[in-house]
């Protein structure tokens, strides 16, 4: 294509990706489906990896890509962002349009615009000639910091605004809140658990907590949305009221929230009201009230501000889901992946509809913290179908007789040792058989990657744990025909089938048996490493931190989970009894056999041969390294049936393109003695 052919036809993707963009996350009616989406989104990658000289900021190829920052830059706001005042009851808002009343003429009718109060992280977004510029934080409503290339990687924020049905203006400083949905805040907690990472406290808290990261990578991994409400400056383009103002914005791509409401009296203000609070627990993000604002822009420039509020707007919030209690005892509970957690019993008490008797304190560094001891009084939150927690201590009500609580340093369930590495705030049972997380360990150990025993599924494993015939992965072994017949669904052929996988299980090379073990920071490409390095599990069961972190690409957290570890006698005891069972471990290949040691390989399009997980296995029991995306660095390309763009990237790059059959005589090439 010529230069100008190219251009156009990088312009039409980017109208189209973002077309389809305004589509699925403003209008919620998508009209392509994910697969075409994903075509038109890699076509365009394809020809700016080509043409690099054509990329722009506003490309939808642009959103992540900026390097870490070392720290934000602080930004003043055109128009100072205000807060709002509150208002608690029906007797408060009357007042409020009281107030309103004295400072209209007398014959000023005083329509309302209601929207929901999101409880989010407020932000500023400019944009200069449709596109997207600078981002800030509110900060303290004067100056905030430049958080730009975070905001760029939310997906409903639109790098360019559309100006189809509107006319964009010159300038456009809008104002939104950064949300965290419901269900997104509680699947992240259950990943930063497993991980062993800090709990966030509320969606709120995860929301400021996501934006705010140095790395934009990091945000991009976390599913933020925004509602856009307000605006700042806005240069060549007038608006007549708050109202229009949000029709516009949508038109331009900007997300406003559904429920809004015009209102010609307050009769209908404390009517919508009502609707949202019935709504409120089932909505799929926060709001803790609603934001009444005069629709008139005339009106609200008469009426005017005060030095940190507007006086034509109000917040109207709603009845408070905290309540005061008293804690009686604090207990341990031990999670599925050995977590151990402080947990509150409180002196029952209503929230919101609810009798709450226990409330998390989530880890030793929040207790310490918040200075929380058992007696003491505390405030106690609940947000929606969050576990309620403790949000303060009540000082002024303490008689001297509260005890301090530490986390126990061995485990309640039992009584292995509990151990918190440093860098976390965790403290984790090292007990590979701990029947609080036995499960869990099970499902692991018995997973493909793993020890892969064909046939014992999830259900499966509740079973035998539940039924007290599996206490650890090694009692696996020792179960009888008749005892898995015995259980539930399960006829003799089904249990010689099972017993038949455990056999061929026992055959396994000593960095899958590692990996199945479940240690944390020990993942599949560590422990092939650690077979190499030692060679047999005696060597492994004695190295010493330093000899651990010796090894390239061995961590410092790795390294002091493995020693743990092995330090306990019931984990010991559980590989001796795997091993005792007939467990044997496949030759570790020598430095001769590493014949792909230093290449990676990355493959594409449908595999006959091998299943794409064995393939990527061979690669890396053999030395090398298995990618999922091609670059300058990449050795070999392998190429299946319908490869893609990967194929086409490969030979720009002149990255050494092989079929199935080629990798094959390749992996099985006797290597030179």
């Amino acid at each position: 294509m010529h230069d100008k052919e190219i251009n156009n036809k990088i312009n039409d993707l980017r109208e189209k990706i973002n077309n389809h963009n305004y589509r699925y996350y403003i209008l919620d009616d998508p009209q392509v489906s994910d697969a075409e989406y994903d075509r038109l989104m890699r076509e365009l990658q394809n020809l700016e990896n080509r043409f690099p000289e054509l990329i722009t900021s506003d490309s939808p190829t642009q959103r992540v890509g900026a390097k870490p920052l070392a720290a934000f830059e602080s930004i003043e706001h055109t128009v100072p962002m205000l807060s709002l005042d509150n208002g608690f009851d029906q007797s408060e808002i009357r007042e409020f349009e009281t107030r309103l009343n004295k400072l209209l003429l007398p014959l000023d009718v005083v329509e309302y615009v209601c929207e929901p109060k999101f409880d989010g992280l407020a932000v500023e977004l400019v944009y200069e000639n449709g596109i997207f510029s600078v981002g800030s934080t509110r900060g303290d409503g004067q100056v905030g910091e430049n958080i730009t290339q975070n905001l760029k990687t939310i997906k409903t924020i639109p790098l360019r605004l559309f100006d189809k049905e509107v006319s964009i203006p010159e300038k456009l400083e809008v104002r939104g809140e950064v949300v965290f949905s419901n269900k997104d805040f509680k699947k992240l907690n259950q990943q930063r658990e497993q991980a062993g990472e800090p709990l966030f406290a509320n969606p709120r808290n995860a929301a400021a907590g996501s934006l705010r990261q140095l790395d934009p990578k990091i945000t991009a991994s976390r599913p933020l949305d925004i509602f856009f409400h307000s605006t700042g400056q806005i240069i060549g383009y007038e608006f007549d009221s708050h109202w229009q103002f949000l029709e516009t914005i949508t038109k331009w791509g900007l997300k406003v929230s559904p429920l809004r409401r015009k209102c010609t009296s307050l009769k209908e203000v404390f009517s919508f009201y009502d609707e949202l609070v019935e709504q409120r627990e089932s909505l799929p993000y926060e709001i803790d009230g609603m934001v009444i604002k005069v629709n008139n822009l005339d009106q609200q420039s008469r009426i005017g501000i005060k030095t940190r509020s507007p006086r034509w707007a109000i917040a109207y919030k709603f009845p408070a889901r905290q309540e005061t209690t008293q804690i009686i005892d604090i207990l341990t509970q031990v999670g599925r992946t050995g977590t151990l957690t402080p947990v509150a019993v409180m002196k029952p008490v209503n929230i919101g509809g609810v009798e709450v008797s226990r409330a998390t304190l989530h880890n030793q560094d929040e207790i310490d913290k918040k200075d929380v001891r058992i007696g003491d009084w505390v405030v106690v939150q609940r947000a929606g179908d969050v576990i309620p927690e403790v949000v303060k201590v009540i000082e002024s009500r303490r008689t001297g007789n509260e005890k301090k609580f530490q986390i126990p340093n061995t485990c309640p369930v039992c009584g292995a040792h509990a151990i918190r590495i440093e860098g976390e705030a965790a403290v984790r049972c090292q007990n590979l058989s701990c029947p609080a997380q036995v499960k869990q360990q099970i499902k692991h150990f018995a997973s493909r990657t793993a020890m892969d025993i064909e046939g014992l599924g999830d259900k499966l494993v509740e079973q035998l744990v539940d039924s007290g015939l599996v206490k650890s992965s090694a009692d696996l072994y020792y179960l009888t025909t008749e005892q898995w017949s015995g259980l539930e669904r399960m006829a003799d052929k089904s249990a010689k089938n099972i017993i038949d996988a455990l056999e061929k299980s026992k055959h396994i090379n000593l960095g899958r048996f590692v990996f199945a073990l479940g240690i944390r920071f020990v993942g599949e490409h560590a422990a092939r490493l650690l077979a190499n390095y030692f060679k047999n599990m005696n060597n492994l069961k004695k190295a010493s931190y330093d000899e651990l972190l010796s090894i390239h690409e061995i961590g410092p957290q790795s390294a002091q989970s493995l020693v743990q570890f092995f330090d306990e006698p019931k984990n010991i005891k559980t590989i001796d009894r795997l091993i005792q069972a007939g467990i044997q471990f496949e030759k570790v290949k020598t430095e001769a056999d590493q014949v792909l040691s230093g290449k990676t390989f990355v493959f594409t399009g449908a595999l006959e041969l091998f299943t794409r997980h064995e393939a990527e296995e061979l690669v890396t029991s053999r030395g090398g390294r298995a990618s999922s995306s091609v670059s300058k660095k990449t050795n070999f390309v392998i190429v299946g049936k319908d490869a893609g763009s990967k194929a086409v990237k490969a030979k720009e790059l002149g990255v050494t393109i092989l079929s199935e059959t080629e990798f094959k005589e390749m992996i099985e090439k006797k290597p030179n003695r």
